[in-house]
């Protein structure tokens, strides 16, 4: 790349020499001329790259879980809010035939304890033909798929090739009666100490599996389990149709 020390190696005028002298101020501006072309093709260079990044389907699970680890943040009063707009954006998406609840589950809902940046969504379908879809509306809508079942299909928003975005969601997709997470968030709600000793479960599980999201979840599954049942004996029917 052509430099000023390259054109004029012995003698070094002024800037307002080199810019009254023609023969200076031809070369200095040769030279600057080059000094913004290569900036604008570092720059291109630089898109092309980004471009080229592998897509997030294209990752492996390690890779992913890299891209996007367990973090944990105190409880903020905005995430209430981050429901109620995703909430409204599914209510028009979806018309009332193919829903038949939508709730704010997961630890963002329990007031005053830890949780990951990431707004859960449980999604009632009447049945498999709804499940289908609400399955197609939603990934031509923003929507990416995580996994499915027979009966159940996970999808997100706010994952970037990039890593997470400002607001990320979790949503989950079920059939009737498979929506425990409710009588789980009901019991949190309702007994503080026990959401205060499922935070600190939560903390020290995302120091040790701060890259695994199996584990992390897996080591989580007694203690939910134990107080789900819990809930069921002391709330009935409570969230059945």
């Amino acid at each position: 790349m052509l430099s000023l020390r390259a054109v004029l190696p012995r003698y070094r005028p002024s800037l307002e020499q080199v810019m009254i002298i023609p023969h200076y101020r031809g070369l200095f501006l040769c030279a600057h001329k080059q000094l913004r072309f290569m900036a604008v093709y570092n720059k291109l260079e630089k898109m092309e790259g980004e471009c080229m990044e592998k897509r997030l389907e294209d990752r492996s699970l390690e890779e992913l879980w890299q891209l996007f680890p367990i973090f944990l943040v105190p409880h903020k009063k905005e995430w209430a809010d981050w429901y109620k707009e995703e909430k409204g954006r599914l209510d028009v998406l979806l018309d009332a035939g193919r829903i038949k609840r939508v709730s704010h589950i997961g630890s963002t809902a329990v007031s005053g304890i830890w949780a990951k940046n990431i707004i859960d969504i449980l999604l009632e379908v009447p049945d498999k033909k709804r499940m289908a879809e609400v399955w197609e509306i939603l990934k031509n809508n923003g929507w990416l798929c995580m996994n499915t079942s027979k009966n159940r299909i996970s999808m997100n928003k706010g994952y970037t090739e990039k890593g997470f975005a400002e607001k990320v969601y979790h949503l989950h997709i079920r059939l009737p009666h498979d929506h425990d997470e409710l009588y789980f968030l009901s019991y949190l709600q309702m007994h503080p100490a026990i959401a205060k000793e499922y935070e600190t479960l939560k903390l020290h599980l995302w120091k040790r599996y701060p890259h695994d999201r199996d584990r992390y979840t897996e080591a989580k599954t007694d203690f939910v389990r134990t107080y789900t049942e819990r809930a069921k004996r002391e709330y009935g029917n409570r969230w059945e149709w």
